[in-house]
């Protein structure tokens, strides 16, 4: 079974996980287009995240403007909406469950059933790790495939963002700890099996006497 500090070690990647999950979904720059004009004045970096639009100004100005039609949106961005709030929800509840079922922790009952809750909290950490990665590398894959189309124009030709970095690394931190929580519970029932409890057994020659002396005193 897995010691006491590698379950804590996955549950700080699991929090690290958590808090890039979040953060991703929020930041606005998912891709990133940097056009510079002729004077240094005019120019901006344009980015686009899941839920709004930002433009920041060389003179420092910086405004945003959300995206409120759900329906007009492509269907990436619907799906990576989607998904990366599912993800943040699993994660949340692997959590809370992995708190309960961590050795260092004093809750959760005996040992069974710690090992059962550090095993959903894992499967939640999993689940969320891979919901986090299906809208990161489907984002990539569009912004790749729009940059390299001939037919697209330079000013509209994107660049992946610091929000898809992080969705990716968040993703793995998640997997990571999801994997080490799953496979202590595994392995505690593993060993169970493999070293069952002793059951105490008499000699055969013992049981006979003990027979012959109870024959004896019928007599």
């Amino acid at each position: 079974m897995a010691s006491a500090s590698l379950q804590f070690f996955a549950f700080i990647l699991a929090l690290f996980g958590v808090f890039g999950d979040i953060t991703a979904t929020l930041l606005p720059n998912w891709k990133v287009n940097a056009d510079v004009g002729s004077n240094i004045i005019t120019a901006i970096t344009q980015m686009q995240g899941l839920w709004m639009d930002c433009t920041w100004y060389s003179t420092g100005m910086f405004s945003c403007t959300l995206k409120y039609s759900v329906l007009s949106l492509p269907i990436y961005i619907q799906a990576a909406r989607t998904t990366m709030v599912l993800s943040c929800i699993l994660s949340a509840f692997g959590i809370c469950i992995t708190t309960v079922g961590m050795k260092c922790t004093k809750l959760g009952g005996d040992a069974d059933s710690k090992s059962h809750a550090c095993f959903a909290g894992g499967v939640c950490f999993i689940l969320a790790g891979i919901f986090g990665l299906i809208p990161t590398s489907w984002y990539t894959r569009e912004i790749i495939s729009n940059f390299l189309d001939q037919t697209i124009p330079e000013s509209s030709k994107h660049e992946p963002g610091g929000a898809v970095y992080i969705g990716f690394i968040s993703a793995g931190f998640l997997l990571i700890a999801g994997v080490i929580f799953c496979t202590s519970c595994f392995k505690k029932q593993q060993g169970a099996w493999i070293h069952p409890p002793k059951q105490h057994h008499f000699p055969a020659a013992e049981q006979e006497s003990n027979t012959g002396y109870n024959l004896k005193d019928y007599v």
